[in-house]
């Protein structure tokens, strides 16, 4: 996959480098040769639409020359040429809406897969809770932050291309149409005198716009960043709603999510008064715009010096020039959406680039993970510690052999590192984890992840529904005790509601049983089971998988006769900061 750019730190970031860092790899991306089509045919598009109202110029022209001449056949005439413009416009329109869209939807769908195949990638979606920077709600600005970062890019493209466009053209136009001036009282002679009177037009405008627009910049970046809050508070309500309404906590949390929209609301009226200044700017701008040329050019129309078709189409070239002028002040809205949009992306992926060099534990070494060919967990000198840097436990050394039945005891805050380390979420610390290379992996957390969808799916995850035939999932069913549940194999539920916790942590053994793997790592998966609920299933795993490594994080002393040995785990006595104080006490029993 083509990777983002990085920008330098304390670099400052413009709307122009914003984008082109996002462009810039979809334009020389695997489908660069559909990319590239598709960008020249949206050009020739636009020089299609410039080119049809350049003819609709010169039309209206002839069309109130008609008119003053009261010419029935050449107004006849016009209306067939318009006919014309009117069917090529729509042809022209059209296909230029397809191209665009088909443009924003692929570089959107390119750009989101390298974001989330980033943030999937190597557990950066976990380690990103622990990293410093501006990344807050990762999903927020994939779903939402993309789509209008590139949707907006692209149409501000296109219509700084159709105004750079329409500017050359139509300048050309004016000069030729509106004559020359002399200044009363002086011996001035100003030829083409609408078109400097357009740039100052336009360059008065522009001015007070962007005096007017530029609070719409952080006003906009600020609302985004609190709307992205307030949803993400909501969606956490909705994922833990069975803890909320068993603590009776929704005052709580409504009084959070009031909070919340309390800053959405403070943004937005900022946000108002931003839109309000330069709204009522544009109102007065726009106002003048279709009146302004026609006075400036009245002159010459009294004295006969140019006719009614000319005087209308020198007006109209007059707007269209302002107007193609004005890009800036029209555009500075969207602008501010592109830009704090692109930048909330840009943060994200930066990031998530910081993980990968380390920049969250600079000048510290890491916990080395690395596959081994033996069959055995080897542990080495290991040192765990929390990201702030405060040593958990040091000088940690396992062998454990292919086969074994291990009780992992002692400190949760250890205990639980120590299973996120071989899992590889957990870089923290110093020392050496050679994993076994003799089969397959599999984890198994307090909370048994399932997903949305149907059961076959919840059971069968990570792998795909179809890859277990129905014999197979209803023995693993009966193994775990769910084979009441084997009707419903092909329904749609939420499962994490629908389901007891116990039942959930079943599920996870179901897994197991499934997917048959040679090592199991296990964290408090049978906190929901009874004694004899516990019983049951270690000695199915013994009888399903009689050659299967199981290393069990538990704190039932009871469980201690169903496991070969017991490592307990202790957090050392006396606060120490990774490679800060010298290192004495062990805290492996």
């Amino acid at each position: 996959m083509a990777a983002l750019p990085v920008s330098k730190p304390g670099r400052k970031k413009r709307f122009v480098g914003q984008v082109l860092r996002l462009a810039g790899p979809y334009w020389h991306c695997e489908r660069r040769v559909k990319v590239r089509g598709a960008t020249l045919l949206l050009l020739l598009l636009t020089m299609a639409q410039v080119a049809l109202s350049v003819w609709g110029n010169y039309w209206n022209r002839a069309l109130y020359d008609a008119l003053e001449q009261h010419s029935v056949r050449g107004v006849l005439i016009q209306v067939a040429v318009f006919a014309v413009i009117l069917a090529s416009s729509l042809v022209v329109t059209a296909a230029h809406l397809m191209v665009k869209r088909w443009l924003q939807i692929d570089w959107r769908a390119w750009l989101t897969e390298q974001l989330v195949g980033s943030w999937m990638g190597e557990a950066r979606h976990y380690r990103l809770l622990f990293a410093e920077g501006e990344h807050d709600n990762p999903d927020q600005r994939i779903a939402e932050d993309i789509r209008i970062a590139t949707e907006s890019a692209i149409g501000l493209g296109h219509s700084l291309t159709f105004s750079l466009l329409t500017l050359g053209l139509f300048i050309d136009i004016l000069w030729s149409i509106s004559g020359s001036i002399d200044v009363p009282g002086t011996s001035l002679h100003i030829p083409g005198y609408m078109v400097p009177l357009a740039f100052l037009y336009a360059t008065l405008g522009s001015a007070f716009g962007w005096v007017f627009g530029r609070p719409l910049v952080k006003t906009t970046n600020a609302l985004q960043t609190a709307e992205a809050t307030f949803r993400f508070g909501l969606s956490r309500a909705r994922e833990h709603t069975e803890s909320i309404a068993l603590l009776r906590g929704e005052p709580r949390e409504r009084a959070g999510s009031t909070l919340r929209f309390r800053q959405v609301i403070h943004d937005w009226n900022r946000q108002s008064l931003a839109y309000m200044g330069l709204i009522s700017f544009g109102t007065v701008y726009g106002g003048l715009l279709p009146v302004l040329p026609i006075l400036i050019a009245a002159p010459q129309y009294i004295l006969g010096a140019m006719s009614l078709g000319a005087l209308m189409q020198s007006a109209q070239a007059f707007q269209q020039l302002t107007s193609s002028l004005s890009w800036p002040v029209d555009s500075i809205g969207e602008i501010a959406r592109c830009r704090a949009s692109a930048d909330r992306v840009l943060s994200l992926y930066e990031d998530m680039q910081q993980l990968d060099a380390n920049g969250q534990v600079a000048d510290r070494k890491k916990i080395i993970l690395e596959q081994s060919e033996l069959p055995r967990l080897v542990i080495e000198d290991l040192c765990i510690a929390e990201p702030s840097g405060r040593i958990l436990i040091e000088n940690l050394s396992v062998d454990i052999p292919r086969g074994e039945k291990v009780l992992i005891a002692g400190d949760p805050a250890v205990t639980g590192s120590l299973f996120k380390v071989i899992g590889g979420l957990w870089p923290w610390g110093s020392g050496r984890v050679r994993l076994p290379g003799d089969g397959e992996m599999l984890f198994i957390a307090q909370h048994c992840f399932l997903p949305e969808g149907t059961l076959r799916a919840a059971v069968s995850y990570p792998l795909p529904p179809d890859t277990f035939d129905d014999a197979a999932l209803l023995h693993a069913l009966e193994c775990v005790g769910l084979e009441r549940l084997a009707q419903r194999l092909d329904e749609e539920d939420n499962w994490e509601q629908a389901l007891p916790p116990r039942a959930q942590q079943q599920l996870g053994f179901a897994r197991v049983v499934l997917q048959q793997p040679a090592w199991v790592f296990m964290e408090e998966a049978t906190d929901a089971f009874d004694p004899e609920g516990e019983q049951h299933i270690f000695e199915m795993l013994c009888r399903e998988l009689p050659n299967t490594s199981l290393l069990n994080i538990s704190f039932h002393p009871g469980l201690k006769e169903l496991h070969t040995r017991t490592l307990t785990l202790n957090r050392i006595a006396e606060t120490k900061i990774l490679f800060g104080v010298r290192r004495e006490s062990n805290g492996f029993h």
